[in-house]
């Protein structure tokens, strides 16, 4: 496994990645002089013509969108960190660790594992070493780190849900990437209504109270309600955050927050699942299929500005607190231990 997962994501990559480019050369050609430019150049040529059609695109989005992608990105962090809050209530440690604590926490361990990949491995390690340091043991951490990674997927899946409901046709444009896709409106309703029911199932297991999964000398401890409740609002909120970032960012006339909110579920699990660090290429190819009455390069744009503002900056922003954490560390580890009086 530690060689298929890398190499599924290569090929994810390539694929897309020769896919967005014979989309995007696509859709610059319209205009006249760019498919000249674009007929007579090489591919190294080709890719600094579309780039300066991209760059042309976000030129044009306006002032205050770049503002509401911003309130957008607070959300999607502030709902982040309540994961978190979430699980530690779950554990009943939240006593004695700040709102800015866990907020400072979280804001890293996603900043790092949505850049790098492999999140429960990298967003688990930056966990460990924080709430270790505030007496939670690791068989704790590793619960928190997996409540935190269930959060995300339930509101996922009930999200998914309300979408496939909702807009049953969103999975038809899919087709063009996998005959997989070609599925009925009324089977894709279904699917919706399936996934609905999980997480009614999953939420009448935390009303009836199920009991504890034992695995030896280790216990795992069904979510009761108080608990799933606020999962229902936490994990919703930061992924409709996420979404918005790329609404905002589209060009007027584009498709309404319900498929932008449909294309970001698909297009950033399958990311996730194909373990390419934020989930470049993949994300486009689906979104790109999803909404084709927009060009492409306002895609393209739409879907950089909110790796900026949802990945790059977090990112920049993280690394100074990992260093200053560490040297806080290091410096408790090297203060002498001052001798006890004698009594």
């Amino acid at each position: 496994m530690d060689f298929i997962w890398p190499l599924v994501g290569l090929a994810a990559v390539v694929w897309s990645i020769d896919l967005l480019y014979k989309k995007l050369k696509l859709e610059a050609g319209a205009d006249p002089a760019v498919r000249a430019l674009l007929d007579q150049g090489s591919v190294w040529a080709n890719v600094k013509t579309i780039a300066s059609v991209i760059a042309a695109k976000i030129v044009e989005i306006p002032p205050h969108a770049y503002l509401l992608c911003a309130l957008s990105t607070l959300v999607a962090y502030a709902a982040l960190a309540w994961y978190d809050r979430i699980a530690l209530i779950h554990l009943k440690k939240q006593n004695g660790i700040s709102w800015f604590y866990i907020a400072t926490c979280s804001f890293v361990t996603y900043a790092l594992s949505h850049n790098i990949g492999a999140s429960v491995f990298s967003g688990g390690m930056v966990r460990y070493r924080a709430y270790t340091a505030k007496g939670l043991s690791a068989a704790e951490v590793a619960i928190l780190v997996a409540l935190c990674s269930f959060t995300f997927a339930f509101g996922t899946i009930l999200l998914l849900g309300l979408v496939l409901v909702g807009e049953p046709q969103i999975l038809g444009p899919l087709q063009t990437l996998s005959p997989w896709f070609a599925i009925n409106p009324n089977v894709a309703r279904l699917v919706g209504f399936g996934l609905l029911a999980f997480c009614a199932l999953y939420t009448l297991g935390s009303w009836r109270h199920f009991k504890p999964i034992q695995f030896g000398h280790f216990e795992v401890v069904y979510p009761r309600l108080p608990i799933v409740l606020r999962q229902y609002f936490a994990a919703p909120l930061e992924l409709m955050g996420a979404a918005g970032i790329i609404y905002f960012a589209l060009p007027e006339g584009s498709p309404h927050f319900f498929i932008v909110l449909g294309a970001f579920l698909m297009s950033f699990s399958a990311g996730l699942l194909s373990q390419v660090p934020g989930g470049v290429g993949v994300m486009e190819a689906v979104f790109l299929a999803i909404m084709p009455s927009v060009p492409a390069p306002s895609v393209v744009a739409a879907l950089l500005v909110w790796r900026l503002f949802y990945l790059i900056l977090p990112l920049v922003m993280s690394l100074p607190v990992v260093l200053l954490f560490e040297r806080s560390q290091l410096a408790q580890a090297a203060a002498p231990i001052e001798p006890k009086a004698p009594v």
